[in-house]
């Protein structure tokens, strides 16, 4: 019967202690390697920006109640316009898109993606 460790026989060198001792070797030298990519990759990944109080959707919630009572607020103004001084539907048609872009300025002001005025920083 064949012997599995030879190949077609050719004769191979049966594992030694060299042999042991080299693999350990490279598997300690592969570990640290390892270890010093995931410690550069993790000093090169950017930061996690400090997350709020408020979850996603009551985030999304307040985004979308700051735009939808600019929008109401310019409709309501604008019927009161209309009815007080019978300018049938341009009051309402101005104060509608006046609205819409309050909504739009308050909306961008609590993303954040505007800053909010401030009399200290215009001086």
């Amino acid at each position: 019967m064949a012997d599995p460790n030879e190949r077609n026989g050719d004769n191979e060198r049966k594992p030694g202690s060299a042999d042991d001792a080299d693999l350990s070797a490279r598997l300690q030298s592969l570990d640290a390697r390892i270890s010093q990519a995931s410690a550069q990759r993790a000093e090169a990944e950017p930061r996690p920006r400090p997350t709020s109080d408020s979850s996603a959707l009551g985030q999304a919630f307040r985004l979308s109640a700051e735009f939808v009572a600019g929008v109401a607020a310019g409709g309501i103004l604008g019927w009161i316009v209309d009815r007080l001084f019978g300018t049938s539907p341009w009051g309402l048609i101005v104060c509608l898109i006046l609205g819409f872009c309050a909504g739009m300025l308050n909306l961008m002001r609590a993303a954040g993606m505007v800053k909010s005025a401030r009399y200290d920083d215009k001086r």
